[in-house]
């Protein structure tokens, strides 16, 4: 039984909080990610330029060192605290919203509605954020310079496709990460009414079970989302008017050039970063959740 009426307002502040933790530790393995599924395809004879994963990692820190691994991180900063701002948000008025009075406890299907609805609040802030970063990620590792930094790019965008070239990739945001919210949230809540010993209330949890969590969540999540994303990642980065349909055209090339397996590119470096990185991010809510109700009880 939750002890207090849900405050959209906390989970604004603390989902702020979680989100730096995760971009702290999760940044260096998205850069992986997204120079993984962006790699160019090797020609024949050719060997492709990172064999893997740690291949990748091994090659990005002897060429760039630590630093590399945390390029482009000023975006996801600016970027990841307001959004999870917005999506913890999103999801306590989900949940408010579903709530008939302040102790009714939610159903999972109610808890992955309110995990959705938060899902749509994030896309807004999100899809251009996107956009922005892996464009700034792929050009560190193709080695010409087109941007000076995430507001050169802005403007360089909308110089050359207005608004719209900011939102570009929209519509798979969309598809990624309303599902995928839904299942991060009811994975989170399913797996922290599991590991509540009998009597106690889920606010009281140990750290290792809420690492725990949070980390199953985050894998859950990825597991949903991974497919629009490497839809998402291609179509951000393509040349302007490579795929006229969108984004049945870049899952058209995919599927035609690569297979069903492509899909799931860059897999091993999104688990590798899902458990840690949510983790973080769930300790991070949790604990300023609980210093903000210590701090402000009434609000």
């Amino acid at each position: 039984r939750p002890d207090k009426a849900i405050s959209p307002g906390k989970n604004f502040f603390a989902g702020g909080f979680g989100g730096v933790c995760l971009v702290f530790a999760g940044h260096p393995l998205d850069t992986i990610k997204v120079r993984i599924q962006t790699m160019p395809v090797p020609g024949p004879g050719e060997s492709p330029l990172y064999r893997g994963t740690f291949d990748c990692f091994k090659q990005t820190l002897a060429k760039e060192g630590f630093k590399g691994l945390y390029k482009g991180m000023a975006a996801p900063i600016i970027g990841v605290t307001p959004m999870f701002a917005v999506c913890f948000f999103g999801f306590g008025l989900g949940k408010k919203l579903q709530q008939k009075t302040p102790d009714d406890v939610l159903t999972y299907p109610q808890l992955f509605a309110a995990g959705m609805l938060s899902g749509v609040f994030t896309t807004a802030i999100m899809a251009p954020g996107e956009r922005i970063k892996c464009l700034l990620q792929i050009q560190a590792a193709k080695g010409e310079v087109k941007y000076a930094g995430p507001m050169d790019c802005v403007k360089q965008l909308y110089k050359e496709s207005g608004i719209r070239g900011i939102y570009r990739g929209t519509a798979l945001t969309l598809m990624r990460d309303v599902p995928a919210s839904g299942m991060y949230f009811m994975t989170y809540e399913w797996l922290k009414r599991l590991l509540t010993p009998e009597g106690k209330s889920p606010n009281e949890l140990s750290v290792p079970s809420v690492l725990f969590a949070g980390g199953m969540a985050g894998i859950f999540n990825w597991a949903v989302a991974i497919p629009p994303d490497v839809l998402k990642s291609r179509f951000q980065t393509a040349p302007e008017g490579k795929y006229p349909n969108g984004f049945r055209d870049v899952l058209r090339e995919l599927l035609r050039e690569e297979g069903v397996a492509s899909l799931y590119k860059g897999f091993t470096a999104v688990m590798l970063r899902a458990f840690p990185a949510n983790a973080a991010c769930f300790l991070g809510f949790e604990m300023a959740m609980k210093f903000l109700n210590w701090a402000a009880p009434g609000l």
